[in-house]
């Protein structure tokens, strides 16, 4: 419902756009609403990049964080304020038209997960696949390069890989990639637990 009620208050043709993921919850849905205004006006790029704009911006700055987070300013206001901060961003009708929907329904507090729905569906629109590899320090370029290539060669053609590197001390060394719905943890963390099992499991002498 929310998605035809955007479409319809963005003005766009009601074409049918068929949505790569199925996304729960009301950040899914939002998420899923405005893919479906960007993919009719051909700019889902331009409005991710906004989006990811923004929500560094919100990261920067403790008072716009508040202000996307207090329930007790008013709806006007919060469009308001922004319509203000969109304007003088320049962001496109479509982010623009977005973002006072969630001022209307209080819902800034959600643009954060709302950009990583979204960021999902314009990755599935792109034939793209998330790979995040977890490790103690960056991995240098090169392996990095490998890493990418043998990931490639596993979902095979028609989609393209794309590596996110996350730092992680704890897990002491090696590394953890989580690709697809898949997670491949060859952390020495994790080894060490195994082995700690291991030792403590009695002995089976029956079999000596």
């Amino acid at each position: 419902m929310f998605s035809r009620n955007y479409a319809a208050a963005t003005g766009q043709k009601e074409e049918r756009v068929k949505v790569p993921l199925a996304l729960f919850g009301g950040s899914g849905n939002y998420a899923s609403a405005l893919y479906i205004a960007a993919v009719r006006t051909n700019s889902v790029d331009k409005v991710e990049t906004e989006l990811l704009d923004l929500v560094e911006a919100i990261k920067r700055s403790p008072t716009f964080a508040q202000f996307t987070r207090d329930h007790s300013v008013p709806a006007k206001t919060r469009v308001k304020a922004i319509q203000e901060i969109a304007g003088g961003a320049k962001f496109s009708e479509i982010t623009k038209n977005f973002l006072v929907v969630l001022a209307e329904n209080g819902r800034l507090r959600n643009i954060d997960s709302i950009a990583k729905r979204f960021g999902d569906l314009t990755m599935a629109y792109k034939g793209e696949v998330k790979a995040i590899v977890t490790t103690v320090i960056a991995l240098p370029p090169e392996e990095e390069k490998e890493l990418k290539e043998t990931l490639q060669d596993i979902i095979g053609r028609g989609k393209k890989v794309k590596v996110e590197q996350k730092i992680d001390p704890s897990i002491l060394g090696g590394l953890v990639v989580e690709f697809g719905q898949k997670v491949f943890d060859m952390s020495i963390k994790t080894r060490a637990r195994q082995m700690e099992r291991f030792l403590r499991e009695p002995a089976n002498l029956g079999n000596l």
